[in-house]
C-alpha cells in the first residue's frame, strides 16, 4: 500500500509519515510482546523448585528466581507462563499468582482443566520458566471504598488469595468461597489465616448446589452491607454471572463490581 496505494503515490511526505507509523507500531509490538518478556525472563531466571498438591486436581507450582523484589506485580494479576520443557515450551498460558512473590519464590496454583494444565503436575524440578506480564486490572487499585467482598469458587480463589495479601491493613474484607466438597477448597488454610489476620469474615459454602444455594437472600444475610462494598468475583462463568447479577440486585454500583474472567 505504501508503494502503490493511490492516496500515497506522488506524495512522498505522506509515504514517509505512514512508513514511520507502521515502523513504530511494529517496533512497539516487538518490544512489549517479545523484547520485554525475554528480558524479564532472563533477568529473573525462574526455575520450578516444587510441585505441591493442594486439592483434587489442583497443584501449586513454586518457582525460584533472582531479583524478584524488583518484579512489580499486584495481587490479582496474572502472567503468561511458558514452561521450557518438552511438549510445553512452545505455548504460553495465563495463570494468576496465588500469592505475592516472596523472594526468591513465586507461586502459581493451577487446576487440571485441559492437556496443558493437567501436564503441569509432572513438570521436572529445575525446569526453566519464561514469563510475560504482569497483566490484569483485577486488583485493589480498582477499589472505590474501604470495604470489599471477595467471592470465589474453585481455583478462582487464587487471585483473591493474593489480593488479600495486597489489600491495605485498614480495608474491611469479607470473603465468600463456594465448593461442592470440603476437600475441594483451594488454598483453604491460607485463606483462613489471611482473613483472620486482618479480622475479616470468611464464609465457606460447602455442599451441592441444590442444597447450598448462593442466591440473593443468602448473600444479603451474609453480607448485609454489600451495597457499601467493592465486590470482586472470580470463578467459573456461570458462577461469576450469578454473583454479579446478585450484586447488582442488592444495589452495588456497576463501577464497584470487578470480575476476573475465568473459563473452565
Amino acid at each position: 500500500q505504501i508503494v502503490t496505494g493511490v492516496p500515497l503515490v506522488g506524495h512522498p511526505l505522506a509515504r514517509i509519515v505512514w512508513t514511520c507509523a507502521w515502523a513504530a507500531t511494529t517496533g512497539t509490538v516487538l518490544v512489549y510482546r517479545v523484547g520485554l518478556p525475554v528480558w524479564r525472563s532472563v533477568r529473573h531466571q525462574l526455575r520450578v523448585v516444587a510441585i505441591q498438591p493442594d486439592a483434587p486436581g489442583v497443584v501449586s507450582i513454586v518457582c525460584s528466581g533472582r531479583n524478584l523484589d524488583r518484579l512489580v506485580v499486584e495481587g490479582g494479576q496474572f502472567f503468561q507462563w511458558r514452561f521450557l520443557t518438552k511438549g510445553l515450551w512452545w505455548q504460553a498460558h495465563p495463570y494468576s499468582l496465588s500469592a505475592l512473590p516472596l523472594p526468591p519464590y513465586i507461586r502459581v496454583t493451577v487446576r487440571a482443566a485441559g492437556d496443558h494444565s493437567r501436564s503441569l503436575a509432572a513438570i521436572p524440578r529445575g525446569t526453566r520458566v519464561a514469563i510475560e506480564g504482569p497483566y490484569g486490572a483485577f486488583t485493589s487499585r480498582q477499589r472505590r471504598t474501604e470495604r470489599v467482598l471477595l467471592v470465589g469458587a474453585g481455583v478462582g480463589v487464587t487471585p483473591l488469595r493474593a489480593m488479600l495479601e495486597d489489600l491495605p491493613p485498614h480495608v474491611d474484607a469479607a470473603v465468600i468461597v463456594r465448593s461442592s466438597h470440603a476437600e475441594d477448597l483451594v488454598l483453604h488454610n491460607e485463606m483462613t489465616q489471611l482473613v483472620e489476620a486482618r479480622a475479616g469474615t470468611l464464609h465457606e459454602l460447602i455442599g451441592p448446589r441444590s442444597a447450598v444455594k448462593l442466591d440473593f437472600h443468602l448473600v444479603r444475610k451474609l453480607v448485609p452491607d454489600i451495597r457499601r462494598r467493592d465486590v470482586y468475583v472470580c470463578g467459573p462463568d456461570g458462577f461469576a454471572d450469578r454473583v454479579v447479577s446478585i450484586a447488582r440486585k442488592l444495589g452495588v454500583a456497576e463501577e464497584r463490581i470487578h470480575r476476573e474472567q475465568f473459563t473452565f
